[in-house]
């Protein structure tokens, strides 16, 4: 878990506010018996968790495709090729939406928009040293030029919302 207690208030509240504002149909699916809280999902989404990811093209077509997601700080962040058709859909039109499902277990959906870490002409993220320090140990220093093939993204949502089928089986304790 690398979130600190503003950023799991910051989770909670979007998580709350996300649901408050759904159609009936999905509150119908998703209540608090079979949602997760921020501290509930942030341990859950360790490590790295496959994501949907759906961009934008210029004529207007969604596309989907999958790309590593790590959850960290209460974000997903991702990355990939800088010559990747989602690194020029991003770059034109930075809003996504992402999945994260494993099986009929665990969903979580994320709507918002991206913010590039390390762009390749600009200024990187205050926190990309740290980021890169992270994503180097995880996939190892050599993997990537890290300079030039890669590009990695924060998502900020503005909408996320978890299903839990079975909180206990996911957590590995019961609520009181």
């Amino acid at each position: 878990m690398h979130e600190t207690p503003e950023e799991l208030q910051e989770l909670q509240a979007l998580l709350d506010a996300s649901l408050s504002r759904s159609t009936s149909h999905l509150r119908s699916i998703i209540n608090s018996e079979s949602t997760l809280t921020a501290g509930e999902l942030t341990q859950i989404l360790s490590g790295m968790c496959t994501l949907a990811l759906s961009t934008v093209t210029a004529g207007g077509e969604p596309r989907i495709s999958g790309v590593d997601g790590h959850f960290l700080h209460g974000k997903w962040h991702f990355g990939t090729a800088r010559s990747a058709a989602k690194a020029r859909h991003l770059a034109a039109r930075p809003a996504v939406s992402a999945a994260h499902m494993r099986g009929e277990d665990l969903g979580v959906f994320t709507h918002g928009t991206v913010e590039i870490l390390n762009p390749q002409d600009g200024k990187p993220a205050a926190d990309w040293p740290d980021l890169l320090a992270f994503f180097k140990a995880y996939y190892g220093d050599d993997l990537f030029d890290w300079d030039n093939d890669v590009v990695y993204y924060r998502l900020h949502p503005h909408w996320m919302t978890v299903y839990a089928a079975d909180i206990t089986k996911l957590t590995g304790a019961s609520r009181s």
